[in-house]
């Protein structure tokens, strides 16, 4: 049997999405074709393998099942050993990261396992790190014609004229983000300049780069994208969040968001999308997978939001829901991937 490395966790503040994620990976294939091998990272950064209950992950409490809990060390250019196992783990063993956010989505932990030789799941080092600088990928995607929303960016060197910046080129409400992070985590909808101020300063929390946007009103729409040299996608599918926004709340907690697949766009729209959301997959140089966020406006105008190179795979999720959609059953979605992140070498 086939074995495949999931790894789940990180230093992020997506943590316990990471930990849903993985719930369902697990539960999909663990009695299909691997033999799989957990492995956790707390939210201080320390990796253990895991060999407890999957129930455990999905609440959090692996971290403290210390008997099920064994120390790894990584081995550039070698692999992972095993205190359990007393043995290494060859690099020719593939990887599905099953995690979000900073340290796990923004090319640290690709870098890390490009230095023990590992294939994995997601776009490569830079890929990884362009795509979750939210800034960045702006600049990219300008280049290339896609529209965006307009912003003006916040850092500690001008965040004493925010205000300023703001009212200059802006109408209320705004939306402030941090450049790096995902989930809406450190988000917010402001009405107006009272709130600004406060916006920012939790965004702050979570990165030195805050972005302002303008408010773009209109259908939250997400397209799943697959492959390497010859990627292709999924139809779009419609959030509608039933709430102020799509915020973190929302997604993972109050359960009140609907979700469309086909989405209520028009075959017009769903084209565009999926000619932009390829676009956006090679200009940004992704591998594997990703998931093209953007909004479609009452007037018919697409605007891109933005990328996400490891998307949930949560029960809610859409990413995977999008390619069970397409065809694909849920075990068949981790396969495919699986087989990409092999060829997933250059």
């Amino acid at each position: 049997m086939e074995e495949l490395i999931i790894l789940f966790g990180g230093r992020s503040a997506e943590y316990e999405v990471s930990l849903l994620s993985a719930y369902n990976v697990i539960k999909a294939v663990e009695n299909g074709k691997y033999s799989l091998i957990k492995i956790g990272m707390t939210k201080e950064g320390v990796w253990y393998e895991y060999t407890g209950d999957n129930e455990k992950i999905k609440n959090g409490e692996w971290v403290t099942d210390t008997g099920n809990l064994g120390e790894v060390s990584l081995i550039p250019h070698k692999g992972i050993y095993s205190e359990k196992q007393k043995r290494i783990i060859q690099n020719t063993v593939p990887v599905f990261p099953a995690v979000h956010g900073n340290y796990c989505e923004d090319g640290k932990l690709q870098g890390l396992l490009d230095m023990c030789g590992f294939d994995y799941v997601g776009p490569k080092t830079t890929a990884s790190a362009v795509c979750m600088d939210k800034h960045i990928t702006k600049l990219i995607m300008n280049s290339y014609g896609i529209p965006q929303a307009d912003f003006v960016l916040i850092t500690k060197h001008n965040r004493a004229d925010a205000a300023k910046l703001v009212s200059a080129k802006f109408t209320y409400p705004v939306f402030v983000k941090p450049a790096n992070a995902g989930s809406s985590v450190g988000s917010a909808k402001v009405k107006d300049e009272a709130e600004l101020s406060q916006a920012i300063e939790t965004s702050m929390r979570y990165d030195g780069k805050v972005l302002v946007e303008e408010y773009i009103k209109g259908k939250e729409v997400e397209v799943a994208v697959m492959g390497n040299d010859e990627p292709f996608t999924s139809r779009p599918g419609e959030i509608c969040p039933n709430s102020e926004y799509y915020d973190y709340d929302t997604k993972y907690k109050t359960d009140t968001a609907a979700y469309y697949i086909p989405a209520r766009i028009g075959e017009e729209a769903e084209k565009k999308i999926k000619e932009y959301a390829l676009t956006i997959y090679k200009a940004a140089d992704c591998r594997c997978l990703s998931r093209v966020d953007f909004f479609v406006c009452d007037d018919g105008k697409i605007v891109f939001n933005e990328i996400n190179t490891l998307p949930g795979f949560t029960s809610i999720s859409m990413y995977p829901s999008l390619m069970q959609a397409y065809g694909f059953t849920y075990a068949e979605i981790i396969e495919k991937l699986v087989e990409f992140a092999k060829e997933n070498r250059r």
